[in-house]
């Protein structure tokens, strides 16, 4: 299993990014974490442990700078961190050794949505997307271009996202399925339940990341 610090130079900031990429990878995993979170999330983590150990790799990265982090506002732009999720999947396609790799989002909270919405804009070459208790609610307009089938993942205990979630599901059009985690809060820090989302998210990836074209 290979590990790499990588930095990603965009066209405005340099970012950086955790790379893990299993022998005879299957495929990578492309996170966009939530408000306030980082790379570094225990959360995140977590699930792309689980996932390479199903060979498949996974990218965590800092989709602002930390000057950029310390503006609230910009947590919430949902604009700019779709863009520079575009900016980075360019990149890593670009990228020799990666460039054959099929390649899925995993998106938490406010990440889901610019995960979305970088699958409606990349189409049938993004193949699968996981939601971690997020937001696709906030890529509404979007959503019915989604292709990428779709797992929309919310804690049983999580009330008002899961009403976000069932009219984000209703706009998607693409193969998609919301799975409700019983006695799961928003961050899924019950015992267990974190497992639970990596579980459901490695199963759906198993199905999706690698299928090919009929």
């Amino acid at each position: 299993m290979k590990k790499f610090e990588i930095d990603i130079p965009l066209s405005s900031v340099t970012l950086k990014g955790d790379l893990v990429v299993p022998e005879n990878a299957s495929g990578i995993i492309v996170f966009s974490h939530g408000s306030g979170s980082s790379r570094f999330s225990s959360r995140n983590t977590l699930v792309a442990e689980h996932i390479q150990q199903q060979k498949i790799g996974t990218f965590l990265f800092d989709l602002l700078t930390e000057e950029e982090d310390q503006i609230y506002e910009n947590r919430f732009n949902i604009d700019l961190l779709t863009n520079r999720l575009i900016e980075t999947t360019l990149w890593l396609m670009a990228h020799k050794g990666l460039k054959n790799l099929p390649i899925g989002y995993f998106g938490a909270s406010t990440g889901a949505a610019s995960a979305l919405r970088a699958a409606a804009h990349f189409g049938k070459k993004i193949k699968a997307v996981v939601s971690r208790g997020g937001r696709p609610d906030l890529a509404i307009t979007e959503l019915p271009s989604v292709t990428a089938p779709t797992l929309l993942i919310v804690g049983g205990e999580d009330v008002p996202v899961i009403g976000m979630n069932k009219m984000a599901y209703d706009e998607l059009q693409s193969v998609k399925e919301m799975k409700i985690i019983p006695g799961a809060t928003h961050l899924f820090e019950e015992p267990g339940k974190l497992l639970e989302v990596a579980d459901l998210a490695i199963d759906w990836y198993k199905r999706y990341l690698t299928k090919k074209e009929e």
